[in-house]
C-alpha cells in the first residue's frame, strides 16, 4: 500500500495572481482543505489548466506503483500504476527546506521541489511535514473533482 508524503483535497483560490509570465504555465495558489496547507504550483496550463474555485485530489509519493514498491522500471507492465488514476502526473526533486513564519507568527516548514523547471512550494505545520527530505524524488498526481 503506497503512503503518500502528502494527499488532500486543495482547492484553488488563484491562477497567476502576479500576471501570466509564460503562454504554456500557469502560477496556481492553493490551500489544502485538511491539512491547511499553502500551495503554489506551476503547471502546464496547455495540458492542464486550473481555474479559481476549483478543487483537486493531490498527491505526494514516492512512487507510482500502488503496492508501495520503490519506482522503477516496470518490465512486465502487470503492476498497477497511481498515475491511472489521475489527469496529471509530474516527476521532481525536492531541493529545499526552510523554516518560514505564517502572518501570525507561528513557525512552518516550506518545501520546495522542482519538476523540470515548474515550480511547487507547499508551507505548512513542521508536524505535517516530516516525511520530506531534501534529494527526495517525488511524483506529483492531480485530479479535478
Amino acid at each position: 500500500m503506497v503512503n503518500p508524503h502528502f494527499d488532500d483535497t486543495i482547492k484553488v483560490v488563484g491562477v497567476d495572481a502576479d500576471g501570466k509570465k509564460y503562454d504554456k504555465v500557469s502560477r496556481v495558489q492553493a490551500r489544502g482543505e485538511e491539512s491547511d496547507m499553502h500551495i503554489v504550483l506551476d503547471v502546464n496550463s496547455q495540458l492542464y489548466p486550473m481555474h479559481a474555485g476549483e478543487k483537486y485530489r493531490m498527491v505526494l509519493s514516492q512512487t507510482l506503483n500502488e503496492d508501495g514498491s520503490a519506482a522503477t522500471t516496470n518490465s512486465g507492465g502487470s503492476k498497477k500504476s497511481l498515475a491511472d488514476r489521475f489527469e496529471y502526473v509530474m516527476h521532481g526533486l525536492l531541493y529545499k527546506i526552510a523554516d518560514d513564519k505564517n502572518q501570525s507568527g507561528d513557525v512552518e516548514v516550506a518545501v520546495y521541489i522542482s519538476f523540470g523547471g515548474l515550480q511547487l512550494l507547499m508551507k505548512g505545520t513542521p508536524a505535517k511535514m516530516g516525511k520530506f527530505k531534501v534529494d527526495q524524488r517525488l511524483f506529483l498526481l492531480l485530479l479535478k473533482e
